[in-house]
C-alpha cells in the first residue's frame, strides 16, 4: 500500500492542553459512570429510606401508620426474604445469584405496602419477596427475566391468594405510599439521578407526562378543579416513583428508542385505566380489572410484555475466540456465536461476564459492536487503563472456548441511507462507525466524513490509530486529529494538529459542515463538549456515549 508524507494542518492550540472539558452534564455523567447501575439504583432507594423514616420522625407521615417499629420490621422482612430467597433459589437453579438485585427488589417492594408489625401481614410480605425473586429464575427466557420481579412478586401473591380463596380483609394491597407530598421531591431527584444514568430521560418523561395527562383530565371530569387535579396527580399517585424506578428497567425495556416510548405510552394508559375509562366511557360505566385494583403493577406486566415481544428474545452465547491489541492500552476481543446475533451497525451489546472478587463495577458492561452483520466474528474493543476494572481484566483474560453471554442488543445510534454526515469519534468511540462503514448497503448512498481524534502515543510518542487498516479498506475519507503527527498517515488521509475534535477543527477539515448531520460518538465530556461546539454550526447532531471508559 502506498503511503504518502503525512498532510498536517498546523494548529495555534497547545500540543497537550487540558482534558477537554464538556460541562455540568459530563461531570455528571462521570460521577454516576463511576458505579454500576445496580449499586447506584440501591444507593439513592436506601436515600430514599433514609428520608422516609425523617419524615416519620417530623410527624410528615401519617402517624397511626408510619411508626418506626413498624418500618423497621417491615424493612428487615422484605430485605430478608428476598436475599434468603435469592440464594436458595440461585443453588437450586446452580446460578450465582446477584444479592444486589434482591436488595433492590426489597427496597421497591418496601415503598409500595403500608409497613406493619402484625405477623401475618408481615409472612404475606414476606411471600411477596420470595414469589419476586422466584420470577427472576422461572419467568425468564434464556437468561432474561421477563418483568419487573417487584412487579411480579405483587400480581402473583394477589393470583396466590385468588387461588387460595384467602379472604379479602386478611389479604395484602398494594399502597404505593411512596406517592405522598413530602417525599416527592426527592422522589424526583432520584428518579432524574436514574433516568440520567441509563439514559432513559425521554422514556420517564413520556410515561410522566402521558399518564398525568390522562389522571389530571380524569380528576377534572370528575369534579376536581385544574390546580387540585394537578397536585393529587403527583402527591397521590406514584407516577414518578414508577417512571424512575421501575419502567426504567433495562433488561425489561425493548431495544429501540421509539419502541421504549411507545411501551412508555402503553404503560401510562393501563396505568391511568380508571381516569381513562371516565374520559371515554359513558358516565356510570367501568370495566372491571378482576381482582386487580392497583393500576401501576399492571401497567408494569403490560409494559414489560410488550418488551420482551419486541427484544431479542433468543438467549446469545459468545464463546471467545482471540484478543488483539488495537493501539496502546486499546484491545479488541473477538466471539464466535453460538446462536446467530441480529443487531443492526451501531448497535451495542451489554455483556454478563461472572467472575471472582468482582469490583463496584460489577459484571455487565455495555459496549458498542464493532464488527458488521455480516461477519464471521463478533467484536468488541475496550480501553484498558494501567487501573481496569475486574470486569476487563477477567474479559481480557477470558481463554479460547470461555462461553459469555449477552443480556440485550440494542441502541439506535444508526446512520440514514441517504444522509451526508460527519462521523466524529474520540478514542474508543470508533467503535460503532467501524461497524457501521465495514457494512455498506446498497441504499446507502450518503456522503461520508470520518473525523477521529486520537491521544498521542507512550511519552508523546506519534498516536497508533485503532482499526486503522480497516478503516482505510473502506475507502471513506478519514481526518485524524491528534497532538503528534502519525508518521504512517494513509493515503487519502489528512491529519489535523488539535488535541481533539472541535467545532473549528470540523470546520477546517469538513468545508460542507453546515450541509451535514454530526454523529459524535466517545468519552462522555467528548460528547458534551463537540455537541455543544457544534451548535447551529451543522444540520444536527446525534450522540452515543460511552460513560465508564
Amino acid at each position: 500500500m502506498t503511503q504518502d508524507t503525512p498532510q498536517t494542518t498546523p494548529s495555534p492550540r497547545p500540543a497537550h492542553p487540558p482534558k477537554p472539558r464538556g460541562g455540568p452534564l459530563s461531570l455528571v455523567d462521570d460521577l454516576l459512570g463511576r458505579v454500576t447501575m445496580y449499586r447506584l439504583v440501591t444507593i439513592v432507594l436506601v436515600a430514599l429510606v433514609v428520608v422516609s423514616f425523617g419524615l416519620t420522625w417530623t410527624n410528615s407521615l401519617i402517624q397511626s401508620v408510619f411508626t418506626t417499629e413498624a418500618m423497621a420490621l417491615t424493612l428487615v422482612v422484605v430485605v430478608a426474604a428476598s436475599v434468603l430467597s435469592n440464594v436458595l433459589l440461585g443453588l437450586v437453579w446452580r446460578i450465582r445469584p446477584h444479592l444486589e438485585s434482591s436488595v433492590i427488589t426489597a427496597l421497591l417492594l418496601w415503598f409500595l405496602y403500608w409497613p406493619s408489625s402484625d405477623a401475618s401481614t408481615l409472612a404475606w410480605l414476606a411471600g411477596v419477596a420470595v414469589l419476586a425473586n422466584v420470577s427472576k429464575y422461572v419467568l425468564a427466557f434464556r437468561g432474561r427475566h421477563v418483568l419487573n420481579p417487584a412487579a411480579a412478586g405483587v400480581v402473583l401473591m394477589l393470583l396466590l391468594q385468588e387461588l387460595l380463596q384467602v379472604d379479602p380483609a386478611s389479604r395484602v394491597y398494594t399502597t404505593w405510599w411512596v406517592a405522598n407530598e413530602p417525599a416527592l421531591l426527592f422522589v424526583a431527584i432520584g428518579a432524574l439521578v436514574v433516568l440520567r444514568r441509563t439514559h432513559r430521560l425521554a422514556v420517564g418523561a413520556t410515561f410522566v407526562a402521558v399518564t398525568a395527562a390522562v389522571v389530571v383530565g380524569g380528576l377534572v371530569n370528575g369534579g376536581a378543579t385544574l390546580g387540585d387535579a394537578v397536585t393529587t396527580a403527583f402527591w397521590s399517585y406514584p407516577i414518578v416513583f414508577l417512571a424512575g424506578f421501575m419502567l426504567s428497567e433495562p433488561l425489561t425495556l425493548p431495544p429501540r428508542r421509539r419502541q421504549q416510548l411507545a411501551v412508555a405510552v402503553l404503560a401510562a394508559l393501563v396505568f391511568a385505566w380508571p381516569q381513562l375509562q371516565s374520559l371515554l366511557l359513558p358516565p356510570g360505566t367501568t370495566i372491571d380489572l378482576w381482582i386487580f385494583e392497583s393500576t401501576p403493577e399492571l401497567a408494569l406486566v403490560a409494559a414489560n410484555l410488550v418488551g420482551f415481544a419486541l427484544g431479542q428474545r433468543r438467549g446469545v452465547r459468545l464463546q471467545v475466540v482471540g484478543h488483539r491489541e488495537l493501539a496502546p492500552g486499546t484491545w479488541e476481543v473477538a466471539f464466535e456465536p453460538l446462536r446467530p446475533v441480529r443487531f443492526t451497525p451501531g448497535q451495542y451489546v451489554e455483556l454478563h461476564v461472572p467472575h471472582a472478587g468482582a469490583d463496584r463495577r460489577g459484571v455487565r458492561r455495555v459496549f458498542s459492536i464493532s464488527s458488521a452483520p455480516d461477519a464471521a466474528h463478533v467484536t468488541i474493543a475496550l480501553r484498558v487503563p494501567e487501573r481496569s476494572s475486574s470486569f476487563k481484566r477477567a474479559l481480557l483474560d477470558a481463554e479460547p472456548g470461555t462461553v459469555v453471554t449477552a443480556t440485550s442488543v440494542g441502541g439506535d445510534f444508526l446512520l440514514p441511507a441517504d444522509e451526508p454526515a460527519v462521523l466524529v469519534a474520540g478514542g474508543i468511540g470508533i467503535t460503532p462507525f467501524a461497524s457501521q462503514l465495514r457494512h455498506p448497503t446498497p441504499e446507502r448512498t450518503q456522503d461520508l466524513v470520518l473525523v477521529y481524534g486520537v491521544p498521542d502515543g507512550p511519552g508523546g510518542t506519534p498516536p497508533q490509530v485503532a482499526y486503522r487498516d480497516e478503516l482505510v479498506a473502506t475507502g471513506v475519507p478519514v481526518v485524524l486529529v491528534s497532538p503528534t503527527p502519525p508518521t504512517d498517515l494513509p493515503a487519502g488521509w489528512r491529519h489535523v494538529a488539535a488535541p481533539g475534535p472541535d467545532a473549528d477543527v470540523l470546520a477546517e477539515a469538513v468545508p460542507d459542515l453546515a450541509a451535514r448531520r454530526a454523529y459524535v460518538s466517545g468519552p462522555p465530556a467528548m460528547v458534551h463538549a463537540v455537541r455543544r461546539s457544534l451548535r447551529g454550526r451543522c444540520a444536527g447532531v446525534r450522540t452515543d456515549y460511552f460513560s465508564g471508559y
